[in-house]
């Protein structure tokens, strides 16, 4: 790569958004309509069918690999099964794109909201809302409320904790980029570092050969790890949300995308017709009484 073209495409990226912010009235915002205006247009237009997408006609759609349950099923994103393939397709529908039209992608979590340009539409892959990654992509509204949770081996000292000072002297693990490790950093703050691990399986590995105490992820996934995977282990309890708003999943896009409206458009449609809702109640477990670590 060459400096000088660079410098000339941040140059005109620059005066694209000076010139869309004086038009809009405003600096475009990821939660915002503004933000899926395409440059050089007057306005957004969420034409089913035949939106700006990578690849014309197609819409390309990006998750991690192996696709985790009770995301998605059987390691298979394309099925359709698991609740986050069963929103992606809905999604599409929503925008005009039947199944046969959906691309997937294998893109690694941390990279979804890296810096960067994007190779897919958007990436669907349980990542949280937050000011930081928006620095970065942008982000639909969220299609998912989430709460996460700490999970035990059954008899362990660590299955005693009924609050976050009891945490505080084990061995806490979780996947590098989460907001579960943020958690364990921003609000447990145990004597000991947390263990990172790049996939969720590696952490279930270190629990279950007693290399952490304990590890955590989102409520969902701690179901189906106790239920299905690691037998042996429970649910120690839930943490209750930080701040005055939910933490949520959001669909990833490219910064600043033409399509990052059309595609907050869709999730909000979804969410008001109650699709979100039943497809939430089809594929994640219903509210299990799993007590709050305060």
């Amino acid at each position: 790569m060459h400096p000088a073209p660079r410098a000339l495409h941040r140059a005109v990226a620059a005066a694209t958004i000076a010139l869309l912010a004086t038009a809009v009235g405003c600096a475009p915002q990821p939660e915002e309509k503004a933000a899926g205006t395409p440059s050089g247009s007057a306005g957004t237009t969420c034409a089913k069918g035949k939106l700006a997408t990578e690849t014309s006609g197609k819409l390309t759609i990006a998750t991690d690999e192996p696709a985790y349950e009770p995301w998605f099923k059987d390691d298979k994103p394309a099925s359709g099964e698991g609740f986050e393939s069963a929103v992606a397709y809905a999604v599409a529908k929503q925008l005009g794109y039947d199944k046969s039209a959906v691309v997937w992608q294998s893109v690694p979590f941390n990279k979804a909201f890296a810096p960067g340009e994007k190779t897919f539409d958007f990436d669907i892959n349980q990542v949280s809302i937050s000011a930081e990654r928006k620095k970065a992509v942008d982000f639909s509204s969220g299609y998912y409320d989430v709460r996460q949770a700490v999970i035990a081996l059954k008899g362990s000292k660590a299955a005693k904790a009924t609050s976050l000072a009891a945490l505080k002297d084990l061995k806490l693990g979780a996947q590098v980029g989460t907001t579960s490790l943020d958690y364990i950093d921003d609000v447990v703050r145990p004597k000991q570092d947390a263990a990172v691990y790049a996939k969720n399986d590696q952490a279930k590995s270190a629990l279950k050969n007693g290399q952490v105490d304990a590890i955590v992820t989102d409520l969902p996934t701690a179901f189906y790890i106790t239920a299905a995977e690691v037998t042996d282990a429970k649910i120690v309890g839930q943490f209750e949300n930080q701040g005055g708003t939910p933490e949520q999943f959001g669909l990833v896009l490219d910064k600043g995308s033409a399509l990052t409206s059309c595609v907050t458009d869709a999730v909000d449609a979804l969410r008001e017709d109650g699709t979100l809702a039943k497809l939430e109640k089809q594929w994640l477990s219903d509210a299990v009484d799993a007590p709050v670590l305060k």
